[in-house]
């Protein structure tokens, strides 16, 4: 078994659990390389990302490389057998991919090639995906098109939100990433064209997140559990002389009633577990929690309660 000497690059939370992995794997972790320094928080103050803060706190050699030159010389000084590639977030040259002996493996969450893209977890929740996974495959010139190593299924759960299908897909991303080392060691290495047909996961924009009760409920559901980590789904609510915009963090799919001839919008009834359901175009979509325009998160009966809403009204 060989020792590789590994670059990471990745930049945020979700990549450090496989920056850990590398570090405890055996091999030589030569480098870490993550985006620039960014400004946030109402001061504007710049802020390191997960990945460069974990690799300080590791004592690890870390990059924060601004441009594409850049991101070229640090690789080539670093010499790397292999570059190991997690939510990096920028396109990696062509001429740089050919500074790694063995070439860039990227860990993407999504049964390529399906769902090629930045927000591949995401894009399978909002189309009812019932099994999506992880793939380990080869950088090339094209956004996520390069040859696989490794494949692993991941079932998507009835419950699953963007979170929950994060976490189970990041567990499994490690191991398949350990597996793909340890072969890879040893001097097994595939390089598999991808088959099947192609979609994309682009980026999630605000106008994304609007809910259209005259959709199917199961429709707007998806949208709801594929946006819960932002920009979360939500409607807007009109009250005497303005309007507020109510996200919507949870909700689901209450048992199938005899059916109701109201308006899509028309609040049907109030659960006595916290939420309330609203009639869609077709089916009814039960919405557990709501955060309010400048109000904290709350069940859905708490909001109609305060907002003075009752059964029969109308949201748009």
């Amino acid at each position: 078994m060989s020792k590789l000497r590994i670059v990471f690059l990745g930049t945020p939370d979700i990549a450090c659990s496989f920056l850990n992995r590398i570090a405890g794997s055996g091999h030589e972790l030569v480098g870490v390389v993550s985006q620039p320094d960014r400004q946030a928080g109402r001061g504007l103050k710049l802020c390191c990302s997960p990945v460069s803060a974990l690799a300080e706190k590791m004592c690890v050699s870390f990059f924060k490389p601004a441009s594409r030159q850049e991101l070229h010389s640090v690789i080539a000084g670093l010499k790397p057998d292999l570059c190991v590639v997690v939510a990096y977030g920028r396109l990696i040259p062509v001429e740089t991919l050919a500074l790694a002996r063995l070439g860039f493996l990227n860990v993407h969450f999504s049964l390529l090639p399906k769902y090629r893209g930045a927000a591949p977890v995401q894009w399978a929740l909002i189309n009812r995906e019932p099994v999506t996974g992880v793939t380990l495959f080869w950088l090339d010139k094209g956004m996520d098109t390069g040859p696989v190593f490794l494949r692993r299924e991941v079932p998507v759960s009835d419950g699953d939100d963007a979170p929950a299908l994060f976490a189970r897909l990041s567990a499994a991303g490690e191991d398949l990433l350990a597996e793909g080392l340890a072969m890879i060691a040893v001097g097994t290495v595939a390089r598999e064209p991808q088959a099947g047909e192609p979609s994309a996961a682009p980026k999630l924009t605000p106008e994304l997140a609007w809910l259209d009760f005259s959709l199917p409920a199961a429709e707007l559901l998806g949208k709801v559990r594929g946006l819960a980590c932002g920009p979360r789904a939500r409607f807007n609510l009109e009250l005497p002389g303005r309007k507020i915009t109510v996200q919507v963090p949870a909700a689901a799919l209450p048992p199938a009633t005899a059916g109701d001839n109201s308006a899509p919008g028309t609040i049907l009834s109030i659960e006595a577990g916290g939420g309330f359901i609203v009639k869609c175009g077709v089916g009814e979509l039960l919405v557990k929690d709501v955060k309010p325009e400048g109000k904290k998160k709350m069940p859905g009966a708490d909001f109609l309660n305060g907002f003075r809403i009752k059964t029969g009204d109308r949201l748009f």
